[in-house]
């Protein structure tokens, strides 16, 4: 008998999106159905270029046509991908951007930046549109991390004739940084309110296009900073960057239940422990756990959140950061695949809150 468009569907209806709990008929991730004699051929839509499921879901769908319609079948199966987009809001703030997401962590030095940088190039290098704001704005960092600490945005006109940013880019991720607009070698006094006037520029002022992850990168701890993000944007997400010691987990919760208050009720798309082992150059199979041992996976499990990325204490990473190369464009290094695995991980975690909790909107506190 013939291979018909039907039987192509009705065969890929048994297979499930994982992450998902449905089938990609249902999910409406078929497109472009194509048969000719035994030859069949689809394209799947996922919903992120850093799926790490790929690979699983196309050999579901081979299986499936063999076993459901013809063992024969010659199958070729086209991967592309549709971000989606969590934001129910309906104001024109960003409105070309589709997620949100907060990198933040209790305390300083556990290395928040860097794994903020990795993580927007890797994202970028899966084939998204990534891009970043440094609203740390006493110790900005990102320039240095992507090696533009001499870059100076430039100024364009917009269709309404108002003076818009355009932010740095270097590979593959826009950024916008207070370091960019400040002396290198110059200390900036910040009050409260002129720190939250600044990064409302980065949000109004900036020509940001259309992007799939635009990723904060938060100050440490608690304060006015992060209150501003949350209620001048929709933020899809939060991730949460810790090291395995007792007291950065002890600030790390701090952070967490802050975007779990109800005023403010960000979902936490899960944690990173960073620094969570020393592996040596020359033994690179050997762990020694210097911070202690298991710290950020205790910490996700009690709250429940996904354990997103152990990254290890490489000497490396802190090298490739310093001299803006971040590690994770250096594909030979096994802590580049750590933040290509990471990337998977958050973009997976953004596909599920989309599809599972209601459309994210810029919080409203009560004063």
């Amino acid at each position: 008998m013939a291979i018909t468009k039907e039987d192509v569907l009705k065969a890929l209806s048994y297979v499930e999106e994982p992450d998902l709990g449905k089938d990609l008929v249902t999910l409406n991730m078929v497109e472009d159905v194509q048969v000719n004699g035994k030859s069949v051929s689809f394209t799947v839509i996922l919903t992120t270029p850093a799926c790490p499921l790929k690979d699983l879901i196309r050999n579901a769908c081979v299986t499936a046509i063999h076993t459901m319609v013809d063992k024969e079948a010659d199958v070729t199966v086209n991967m592309t991908s549709r971000v989606t987009s969590g934001r129910g809001d309906t104001s024109e703030v960003l409105g070309g951007v589709k997620n949100i997401i907060a990198v933040a962590s209790g305390k300083g030095g556990v290395g928040k930046s860097t794994v903020t940088s990795n993580l927007a190039i890797a994202l970028a290098q899966a084939g998204a549109r990534v891009g970043l704001i440094d609203a740390d704005i006493s110790g900005p960092s990102i320039p240095t991390m992507f090696g533009v600490e001499q870059e100076r945005p430039q100024m364009i006109q917009g269709d309404n004739g108002k003076n818009y940013i355009v932010p740095v880019e270097k590979y593959g991720v826009k950024m916008m940084s207070i370091g960019f607009l400040t002396p290198a070698d110059g200390a900036v006094v910040w009050r409260g309110p002129m720190a939250s006037s600044a990064l409302r520029q980065f949000i109004s002022d900036v020509e940001w296009g259309e992007l799939d992850y635009l990723l904060l990168d938060l100050p440490p701890g608690t304060s006015d900073i992060h209150l501003t993000m949350v209620q001048a944007l929709p933020v899809t997400g939060a991730v949460i960057v810790t090291t395995p010691q007792k007291v950065a987990l002890a600030d790390a919760v701090r952070g967490l239940q802050m975007f779990r208050q109800p005023q403010i009720n960000v979902p936490v798309l899960g944690v990173v422990e960073n620094m969570a082992y020393f592996t040596p150059a020359e033994l690179p199979d050997n762990k020694y756990y210097i911070f202690g041992e298991g710290g950020g996976k205790a910490l996700a499990e009690k709250y429940e959140v996904a354990l997103l990325g152990q990254i290890p204490l490489v000497q490396g990473i802190r090298e490739s950061g310093d001299e803006g190369t971040p590690v994770v464009l250096q594909n030979d290094s096994p802590a580049s695949g750590v933040f290509k695995e990471l990337a998977q991980a958050v973009a997976q975690q953004v596909s599920v809150r989309n599809a599972s909790l209601s459309k994210t909107k810029p919080v409203e506190i009560k004063s």
